[in-house]
């Protein structure tokens, strides 16, 4: 999942300050509260906590890492209730089940319970569900067009395009069905996991996050992230989240 956690961090400057190129310079930012959750997401797997616990302990812990108002007043509730988002919140911290489980059906209900603590509307559900079957393809069977194929064959997104086609005309869109193909499609239109990440934020959206959702994909199918971002993610991240993810990693053997 360091993948996803790396895409956040490089993705982060982008998010207020959309960019229309692939032509930029690779850096290592702070991370947001996509890095915050997936490693909360990780950490349900690793010891049993529900997710919902699991994520309102983590986001409680790094409060100012840049939640949405709605889950904002979710994580301070104290009698949290799932509030039918569809935002793509639901995809971004979901990687770790790509990873950690191992037949479909697994993946997509896992990814289902980890969504529908707050996003339990159908396009929230279905976005975290996209994604992590994405990255247990990619991780399972390694070839884009069996990818491509399920993706669109099991939800209703539009697949048959390309970066290209899609950078002219796209907005920032925080909607699931607005970024989750558009994120996968980065993955598939890539050639290394740099260039998955670049791919991303360069539709000019919500950069982070899409660039999340690709890298965790591109991790899974290339299986080598260049050894200068994993060192600069392991150096920008507190220990407690480090901690997590090199407990992941170690469990389900998906370092790089």
């Amino acid at each position: 999942m360091i993948g996803a956690i790396a895409g956040d961090m490089i993705g982060s400057p982008y998010e207020r300050h959309p960019i229309k190129t692939r032509d930029f310079e690779i850096i290592v930012s702070g991370f947001t509260d996509d890095t915050v959750l997936t490693v909360a997401v990780a950490n349900s797997i690793l010891t049993g906590a529900g997710y919902a616990e699991s994520i309102i302990d983590f986001a409680q812990r790094y409060p100012n890492s840049g939640y949405g108002a709605s889950f904002r007043d979710w994580m301070w509730s104290g009698d949290p209730k799932p509030y039918n988002s569809w935002g793509n919140g639901s995809a971004m911290r979901v990687s770790p089940v790509g990873f950690a489980f191992e037949t479909v059906d697994e993946v997509l209900e896992e990814a289902k319970r980890s969504a529908e603590v707050t996003h339990n509307h159908p396009e929230g559900t279905r976005g975290a569900q996209a994604t992590a079957l994405a990255i247990f393809l990619a991780r399972k069977v390694g070839n884009k067009k069996i990818i491509r194929d399920e993706i669109a064959g099991r939800f209703p997104y539009d697949m048959n395009r390309t970066v290209d086609e899609i950078r002219h005309g796209y907005r920032f869109d925080v909607s699931c069905h607005g970024s989750v193909p558009e994120s996968i499609i980065s993955f598939l239109d890539s050639w290394s996991y740099e260039s998955a990440i670049k791919n991303a934020i360069s539709l000019g959206g919500d950069a982070d996050t899409m660039a999340c959702i690709a890298g965790g994909i591109a991790q899974a199918y290339y299986r080598d992230i260049p050894g200068w971002i994993v060192e600069a993610v392991s150096e920008k991240l507190p220990a407690d989240l480090m901690e997590v993810v090199v407990s992941f990693q170690e469990k389900f053997g998906c370092g790089v």
